[in-house]
């Protein structure tokens, strides 16, 4: 089981390697809640945290092999970013329907991408193949100790944050949740915090392994959903397990409410936020969990397509 000085550990590794992120204060329903804006992370998104720290407790040997991973976007750019900084080689297994934007940004790190269909074809297969082939290091996006562990650092900088402002720990910490990696790893960072998972309606797997007490997918055939970044099939026993032992709570926004998170963000702050990074915001706009004074949510990624970030604000 992982700890919070797994987290700790973490952050001491990839010091240097990540920003720190910025956390503002807003006003949302009569209550102060903090924005913790992981858009503004290298490559646009929390995932480099997770991802540096995967590849820099990598051997030497280890390595010169180089990693394949699997991804939607952001973990992709992210492991994209840690290999190139390290000399290492990097292949990336990725939808074919990934936003441009976040298949361009990959490549442009340097990395070999390899094109799958998300509805058809399996990515975790494709990718043990070739790791296999190559004797390269397999990097998942979510299923990893040192993956969630990395995620968990950016809690350790939430909890730092709120008592620079003197708002002391939160009661609540809404997380948008795929995988649940960096739910999971804010679990163990923010123990004395209620970690809220955020999904896309119809893309509750998290919500329904909570519940069930074990991983378990969505249903069949489920909806069209904007939130690539968290459209996940089905958790990891790792962090279900980390967010059961949390007493981690769930919730669901519509594809409307993340459209309005969004436009908020851009309207009110100024920030660039994707769909799959939006639907912890959502949450708290639109109600569907009751925030108290002192609550924090988190602002994911803001690796968006240019005109379908212009056409929602529109």
């Amino acid at each position: 089981m992982l700890t919070i000085e797994d987290v700790i550990t973490a952050a001491r590794r990839i010091k240097g390697a990540v920003r720190r992120t910025p956390l503002s204060w807003t006003q949302i329903h009569g209550k102060n809640v903090g924005i913790k804006w992981e858009n503004q992370q290298k490559g646009g998104a929390f995932k480099l945290r997770g991802a540096s720290n995967r590849l820099l407790a990598l051997s030497p040997e280890e390595r010169e092999k180089g990693v394949v991973a699997f991804s939607s976007g952001n973990h992709a750019r992210g492991v994209a970013i840690a290999a190139r900084r390290l000399g290492m080689h990097s292949a990336i297994v990725m939808p074919a329907d990934a936003p441009k934007a976040k298949i361009d940004g990959t490549r442009s790190e340097g990395a070999e991408i390899i094109l799958y269909d998300r509805m058809s074809e399996s990515r975790e297969e494709i990718a043990a193949r070739m790791a296999e082939e190559r004797g390269a290091t397999l990097v998942p996006s979510f299923d990893d100790p040192y993956i969630v562990a990395g995620q968990g650092t950016s809690g350790l900088e939430i909890l730092e944050q709120c008592v620079e402002t003197g708002m002391g720990v939160p009661s609540q910490i809404l997380v948008c949740c795929g995988g649940g990696g960096l739910s999971g790893g804010i679990a163990l960072a923010c123990p004395d915090s209620r970690i809220i998972c955020i999904e896309p309606i119809g893309w509750d797997d998290m919500a329904k392994s909570l519940t069930a007490g074990s991983p378990q997918s969505i249903g069949p055939n489920p909806p069209p959903t904007m939130c690539d970044a968290i459209q996940t099939f089905k958790p990891a026993e790792i962090t279900v397990s980390t967010l059961l032992s949390a007493g981690a709570g769930a919730a669901q926004v519509s594809e409307e409410e993340v459209k309005q998170a969004i436009r908020y963000a851009w309207a009110e702050h100024q920030q660039i936020v994707e769909p799959g990074g939006a639907v912890a915001l959502a949450a708290a706009l639109s109600g569907a969990v009751e925030l108290n004074d002192g609550d924090v949510l988190l602002v994911s990624g803001g690796n968006v397509d240019p005109a379908l970030h212009a056409e929602i604000v529109a």
